[in-house]
């Protein structure tokens, strides 16, 4: 882990709280340079749980051999980020019995100086332990075994989508090729036939029935026809190849000439280079798009103007656009159109057909290296399936549900903290007026005031400080000490 911005406002933050002690100590005073030196050491503690989250852990012990709570009180949420990065179970409670006996003995050292009692030393350790060391440690493990459960389920779910769009893929390519095959064996050979005998009867009636010559020609030119458009189905279906020539301008020349030869008044303007090396699938759509909108125009306007236009750059640009016609306008099936935008969108263009300027257009954008099938189907290859999701995973992370035990685990340590600061703020040193009167005047050291009743509050005069008359609101009493610690001034102040 890196060391955020957050990291450092974190730290700034527990540093600015553990140096509230030095304006309201809490307990027995200490000396400020160990304020700050604890101060310091919690907020270090933070960036450390980013780079080093073991060593973090254990780092927080040493705190518990100052008497400064509010520098202690944060290391809860230390110690719940770094035992997020602990992924075993075994090494997670090993740092946490070594943390637990480091707390121990830095405890007991500050309960030897400071006098304290076994029972007092024992509570405090077992709260420090427990809340601000277990709890936070516990939460934080569970919590960072989510992290890596997620992730498995996110993959999990990534891959079975993937292994369903491939699947869906897979069956619809089996299926176009099913039903290609079918058509190849079965129509083609009957059209062959078809156009076979065709060709024999039109030579039969040039010579028995020539009135019938007309007829038999156009079964024989239907039959042709109908074979062709055998051959464009398979060639969608991806079965066979295209004719050499397929949507090359030599081929559109021909259509818009066959067109013109009909009655059309049609002309062609083509820009940019051939497509005779373009890709078989790019030839097919731009033979087939033309081919279908000059057949409409054939249909549906055959007296009006039309123009073909084919702009070879990036991308290839295929425009039919004829304009009004005298003739009504016919109510076809779209089933021509409809077969081009599935043509068009299969090699990754886009298709419009529709009414433009009193006239009708048809429009297809088409890109000029269509993605090959195999890299197509490559989009959604499946990668490695990731591990099995196992039971044991499943369980305890379950009951931490979306991070609640988290919230508690901080809960002890945010109201510590929040307590301990109220107290040291708004809390007025105080003392009895027989206690007062048992100090006497350059015989009673400051650390004797201190140590029992802390530090009071700065009076105006140069090291003179005010506490409050026990049992009473209508006075203070006043210390001075001089430069040596010793008392050499009290006396009663009234409120």
């Amino acid at each position: 882990m890196k060391v955020t911005v957050r990291d450092g406002l974190w730290a700034v933050g527990a540093l600015l709280l553990a140096l509230v002690t030095l304006m309201a100590p809490l307990g027995r005073p200490i000396h400020w340079w160990l304020v700050v030196a604890s101060a310091v050491w919690a907020a270090a503690l933070v960036p450390i749980s980013a780079r080093w989250p073991r060593w973090a852990i254990l780092l927080t012990a040493p705190l518990n051999a100052v008497n400064n709570l509010l520098a202690i009180a944060p290391t809860s949420l230390v110690v719940f980020r770094a035992a997020r990065s602990v992924r075993t179970q075994g090494q997670l409670w090993a740092l946490i019995g070594a943390t637990a006996v480091l707390q121990a003995a830095f405890g007991w050292l500050h309960a030897w100086r400071s006098g304290d009692g076994p029972v007092e030393y024992l509570l405090g350790t077992l709260f420090t332990v427990v809340f601000l060391l277990i709890f936070p440690a516990v939460a934080g493990g569970l919590v960072g075994r989510r992290k890596p459960l997620t992730q498995v389920l996110i993959e999990r779910n990534d891959y079975l989508e993937r292994a369903r769009e491939l699947t869906a893929s897979t069956a619809r390519s089996d299926t176009r090729a099913h039903i290609a095959s079918e058509m190849h064996d079965m129509l083609s050979h009957r059209l062959r036939q078809l156009t076979a005998h065709a060709s024999a009867l039109e030579q039969s009636a040039a010579v028995e029935a020539p009135e019938l010559r007309e007829q038999v020609e156009l079964i024989r030119k239907t039959s042709a026809v109908a074979m062709d458009e055998l051959r464009e189905i398979l060639g969608v279906l991806g079965t066979i190849e295209a004719d050499e020539d397929a949507g090359t301008r030599l081929d559109v020349e021909r259509l818009v000439a066959a067109s013109a030869a009909a009655g059309v008044a049609v002309q062609l303007n083509w820009t940019g280079d051939d497509l005779a090396d373009a890709d078989a699938r790019l030839r097919r759509a731009v033979h087939r798009v033309v081919r279908e909108a000059l057949t409409n125009v054939h249909k549906h306007a055959p007296s009006a103007l039309t123009r073909v236009t084919v702009l070879v750059a990036e991308r290839v640009h295929v425009e039919v656009v004829n304009g009004p016609s005298s003739e009504p306008r016919g109510g076809g099936t779209r089933r021509g159109l409809i077969g081009l935008e599935e043509r068009v969108g299969l090699i990754g263009g886009s298709f419009n057909a529709g009414l433009f300027a009193g006239g009708f257009r048809v429009l297809a954008d088409l890109p000029l290296h269509p993605v090959a099938q195999e890299e197509t189907r490559a989009e959604g290859a499946v990668a490695e399936a990731p591990p099995p999701i196992t039971a044991e995973i499943l369980t305890v992370p379950r009951v931490v549900g979306s991070g609640c035990l988290a919230t508690l685990s901080v809960v002890p340590a945010l109201g510590t903290a929040f307590v301990l600061l109220i107290v040291a703020i708004f809390s007025r040193p105080e003392m009895s007026r027989q206690e007062f009167d048992a100090f006497q005047v350059s015989i009673t050291h400051e650390e004797e005031v201190t140590e029992t009743f802390g530090f009071g509050v700065p009076s105006d005069n140069a090291g003179c400080y005010r506490y409050h008359e026990r049992d009473s609101s209508f006075g203070d009493f006043e210390l001075c000490f001089d430069k040596q610690s010793v008392l050499v001034a009290k006396k009663e102040l009234a409120r």
